[in-house]
């Protein structure tokens, strides 16, 4: 595309047979396969994910996000009705509040009641956001997350058709700090075996914190992508892992995210020449035409058609790469999205 040239919401399309679409993990999580891509030449290679710890060397930072995903799905019914409400939690905003989609909105108007479980949580709606979600103020006793694991679901995808059988698989060996409303999927495929072995190779592993909110998988609506606006997710970058990064931008060494929240993360976190230790709140959206400051390499699944994540991607190793590298792997019968096969763009 040429420079300063609208992009399209259509430029961002590809035929996907809807039975790539992975409805649950392999047995092993690193038994999917590898596509590997070159974001400068286009040339692709088959793999296998396994094959990783040959294509990561000494020195090399992998870079990985450390949420861990909340059971954040809850049915409840109105108290005035009895009417069954469907409630995603996307935010917590203070001790009891938290913004949140809620099915079916329209009967979900500000001061609707509602209650869960036998009443250990209740919760009052209290004002719509402009994106239509709710802003829920609850009631409980106790521990919140306490209350929330008894009563709360893991949230999967909606293209996922099939109950998850093992919640834990919807986890990275690696999460640590609850707040996400999906997986940062790309880190799936690890376990502990792989990451001690590229540890053991010379590989900088380093942890950043990006809770995921349903809005990274917002549908893009508007026709000029430059008009979609992100929602907003925390993220926190360590002061050991931007000294890390640092070191190794200075040095000129690969920084390789781990899925495509940590290199959101990290993008955001740069300023003036370097990675700043902080926290905060990022709507950060890239796109063709972003130069990347931090981010040299991505391993990443493979995403929804006319998807911000697919933009994502395309802006790191060009459309028109990542176009022919996904009619590659739909030609040869790679898994998609959250439970799918991976990609490393390099």
């Amino acid at each position: 595309m040429a420079k300063g040239e609208i992009m399209r919401l259509s430029d961002f399309d590809y035929e996907l047979p809807s039975s790539l679409i992975a409805q649950e993990p392999l047995s092993r999580r690193d038994g999917s396969r590898l596509l590997v891509l070159g974001k400068d030449t286009g040339k692709i290679e088959h793999l296998q994910f396994r094959d990783l710890r040959n294509l990561i060397k000494a020195g090399d930072v992998l870079v990985s996000n450390n949420t861990k995903v909340i059971p954040a799905r809850l049915f409840g019914r109105k108290i005035d009705t009895g009417a069954v409400i469907e409630v995603v939690l996307l935010r917590r905003l203070d001790a009891k509040r938290w913004e949140a989609l809620v099915k079916p909105g329209k009967r979900v108007k500000s001061g609707t009641r509602m209650v869960f479980g036998q009443g250990e949580l209740s919760a009052q709606s209290v004002e719509t956001t402009e994106a239509g979600g709710r802003i829920l103020e609850f009631s409980y006793e106790g521990v919140f997350e306490e209350v929330l694991d008894h009563l709360g679901q893991v949230p999967l995808p909606p293209y996922i058709h099939k109950n998850l059988q093992e919640p834990g698989r919807y986890q990275t060996v690696y999460a640590r700090f609850p707040g996400s409303a999906a997986a940062p999927t790309a880190g799936l495929h690890f376990t502990p075996e792989i990451i001690r072995q590229l540890k053991d190779n010379g590989v900088q592993w380093v942890e950043v914190l990006l809770h995921v909110g349903l809005g990274t998988f917002r549908p893009v609506k508007e026709e000029d992508i430059a008009q979609h606006r992100m929602h907003e997710e925390y993220y926190e970058i360590p002061g050991e892992s931007a000294f890390l990064i640092n070191q190794a931008l200075r040095e000129q060494r690969r920084i390789i995210a781990v899925g495509t929240t940590s290199a959101r993360a990290l993008e955001s976190a740069y300023r003036q020449g370097e990675v700043r230790s902080q926290t905060g709140w990022t709507r950060i959206f890239i796109y063709p035409g972003y130069e990347f400051k931090v981010v040299s390499a991505l391993l990443t699944n493979f995403h929804l058609p006319k998807s911000t994540l697919l933009m994502l991607v395309s802006a790191l190793a060009g459309r028109d790469n990542i176009l022919e590298a996904y009619r590659e792997a739909v030609k040869e019968r790679y898994r998609f999205f959250s439970f799918g096969d991976a990609m490393l763009i390099v």
